[in-house]
């Protein structure tokens, strides 16, 4: 979907549920535009497979996403961020896209690796592209970025993470409404026996992805819907979000593909959260294998 379709639809849509569930209720706006987009939620899951070898067992994972620097979220949150990441002390820290929100328009991008070159992260950090990442001339920018903060950033591609002789596989494809992912690139030369991650900011690739013995495929790209209605769920949801928009889902009936589609942190087209607050995951991995 052309993404001048989708912005006029999510401004249609966003308003008028503003509109109806606010009216001319300062308080409500005031709430959705300063209050929950700042209510940062961490959660926490444990992830246990067959796969994990041992030398995984409790390893830590952190999934941050879709900052939207520039648009509703500042260099002091992302720095406050980083301190709330390094103080859970991960093992791993994936990135899944959308780290400015127009990026050939952002001043401060100079700013930006300096920050994220304080996470901390023994095993290593991993970054994908987002649609805005590709957005406003922004690759070549995004990636410079990256690479200077030392995430690895991966492109329809895999890598190994290494303990005592133990590895899990990560696989990271490029962003679906910008970008040309490619699952069966980015799974070239992968060691089928191993427990793989796929990072894909767009969650309705899981469909594709499941194809390809993978085992959990970590998302971004939705915001929860970034404004929901109860009893209704998400209001927005942009293309390639629209069938997975939050939090867990199993894809596929033997060996199923677990998706986890994470709310992300800033906003985008309209700086409102209503009932989606914004999310910091942490994924600890358990091993059900005695290797």
């Amino acid at each position: 979907m052309p993404e001048k379709v989708s912005r006029r639809s999510f401004l249609k849509r966003a308003l008028g549920f503003l509109s109806a569930a606010f009216g001319i209720n300062a308080g409500g706006y005031y709430y959705a535009r300063d209050i929950e987009p700042r209510l940062l939620e961490i959660t926490n899951y444990k992830i246990s497979d067959n796969t994990i070898p041992q030398a995984f067992h409790n390893k830590k994972i952190i999934q941050f996403s879709d900052t939207h620097l520039g648009f509703h979220y500042d260099l002091k949150q992302l720095e406050e961020l980083i301190k709330k990441i390094n103080k859970l002390k991960p093992d791993i820290v994936f990135f899944t896209g959308d780290l400015m929100d127009e990026p050939n328009k952002y001043k401060e991008s100079n700013k930006i690796a300096p920050l994220l070159q304080k996470i901390k992260a023994p095993l290593g950090r991993f970054a994908i592209y987002g649609n805005h990442d590709h957005g406003g001339y922004g690759s070549d920018i995004y990636k410079s970025i990256m690479e200077e903060a030392g995430f690895i950033l991966l492109l329809n591609e895999n890598r190994k993470i290494e303990i005592s002789g133990s590895s899990i596989q990560i696989i990271g494809i490029d962003d679906a409404m910008l970008g040309r992912p490619d699952i069966k690139l980015a799974s070239e030369n992968m060691d089928e026996s191993l427990y793989k991650i796929l990072l894909s900011h767009a969650p309705d690739l899981a469909d594709g992805a499941s194809a390809f013995n993978i085992n959990l495929q970590l998302s971004g790209h939705s915001h929860g819907g970034q404004i929901k209605l109860p009893f209704f769920g998400a209001l927005v949801k942009p293309p390639h979000a629209e069938r997975y928009h939050e939090g867990f889902y199993e894809i596929g009936s033997q060996s199923p593909l677990t998706l986890y589609v994470n709310r992300g942190l800033g906003t985008t087209r309209m700086p409102f959260r209503f009932l989606s607050k914004p999310e910091l995951t942490v994924f600890t991995l358990q091993s059900n294998s005695k290797k």
